[in-house]
């Protein structure tokens, strides 16, 4: 008996609204008709933004429409939950039976000086930075870690160790790299063991590790609390910090984020999910929104009617770190049982993508092998 399709809006146009819309097609397949509302009609993935830095790598782009049933290039301004309805930026209304809130956080920078890292101009701005290191023109680089808000700091370490080999190799033995961060050890998030390794790398490519500091960044200088000690003359590299979407419509913690439960339902609003950088879940990662995805998908596929027991969101973090020679693959089930992590440089998961997601992972592999064979 033909059944008219369930209709999913899905907000955003990051990597948990193209992994939620992967999953569903899989999972639920005719069940559910879809529609993605994003400002841009291409996801392009960030993953890669610290090799294309060093002349490296390529980003990977997903146009929406192979991924949707329908595109809308808009951006969702406000939600009515009680006539299951949305209002877009652009002043047009559309109703949903289930929709996805994937609209991933606010970025703004830490400190009005030094670079911010995943800012537009960013990347030709550390080209600047790197071809006056080689010069001569700079003695010493920190990269610093905010101290307050959202953030994932990972992308100053790859930076950090990359800049400082390219340093050695050119000769400039004198220039001083720095790692200033909250945290008590290196990229603690991944347990004892990737700690403890990530410290000796940065120790052998010459980059001090300062932890446990909170930072405040003026121009050409930065002070390190609780120690009292300052960096001056020093070119500074950061990471932005995210804020919370604040949606009206759609409750929110203190910083503007949005509560979900294990399965990814936003409470008090029957049929809306969250994943993502917006949501709640403290560590903002693409792997890790992936996984909301994954969790999301199942639940709005076992809605649907579709024979499937949805697993609960257990996130597993999983992240590779450039260096400018052999990767390092890095793993932790941070949600508990997995304390010691593992680090490795061959891969610990397939396929051995630097975004780790279930189903994008194997759709950029796909797309990249089809690419090639055209060739």
């Amino acid at each position: 008996m033909y059944r008219t399709p369930s209709r999913v809006i899905v907000a955003g146009g990051g990597v948990a609204a193209v992994e939620t819309l992967l999953a569903l097609r899989d999972l639920a397949g005719e069940r559910v008709a879809t529609t993605v509302v994003a400002p841009h009609a291409t996801f392009m993935s960030n993953a890669m933004a610290v090799a294309r830095v060093f002349s490296r790598g390529r980003p990977g782009h997903v146009d929406l429409a192979d991924v949707a049933d329908e595109v809308v290039q808009d951006s969702v301004a406000a939600i009515d939950p009680e006539a299951h309805r949305i209002r877009c930026a652009g002043g047009d209304e559309l109703g949903y039976d289930h929709l996805v809130l994937a609209v991933g956080g606010r970025a703004r920078s830490a400190w009005c000086h030094g670079i911010t890292f995943g800012e537009d101009p960013a990347e030709e701005a550390l080209h600047g930075l790197l071809e006056e290191v080689e010069r001569g023109y700079v003695g010493q680089v920190a990269f610093v870690v905010p101290a307050c808000g959202a953030v994932w700091p990972l992308p100053l370490y790859e930076l950090a160790i990359m800049a400082a080999r390219q340093a050695w190799s050119m000769g400039m033995d004198r220039v001083r790299f720095a790692l200033v961060t909250p945290e008590d050890r290196p990229l603690e998030l991944f347990g004892r063991a990737p700690s403890q390794a990530v410290g000796e790398l940065l120790d052998g490519c010459g980059v001090e590790f300062i932890g446990s500091t909170y930072a405040t960044v003026d121009r050409g200088c930065v002070q390190l609390d609780p120690s009292g000690r300052r960096l001056n003359g020093v070119r500074v590299v950061s990471t932005p910090v995210l804020e919370g979407p604040n949606l009206p419509g759609v409750p929110a913690d203190a910083a503007g984020f949005i509560p979900a439960d294990p399965h990814g339902r936003v409470p008090a609003l029957p049929g809306v999910y969250a994943a993502g950088d917006g949501s709640a879940f403290p560590i903002k990662q693409g792997g890790l929104a992936t996984q909301q995805a994954d969790a999301v998908a199942e639940s709005i596929a076992a809605a649907v009617g579709v024979p499937v027991t949805p697993e609960p969101y257990r996130p597993v973090l999983r992240a590779v770190l450039l260096t400018g020679g052999d990767a390092r693959y890095l793993q932790n089930a941070v949600a508990g049982g997995d304390g010691e992590g593992a680090i490795a440089t061959a891969p610990l998961w397939y396929p051995p993508a630097k975004l780790a997601g279930r189903y994008l992972s194997r759709f950029l592999l796909a797309r990249d092998a089809r690419l090639v064979g055209s060739r």
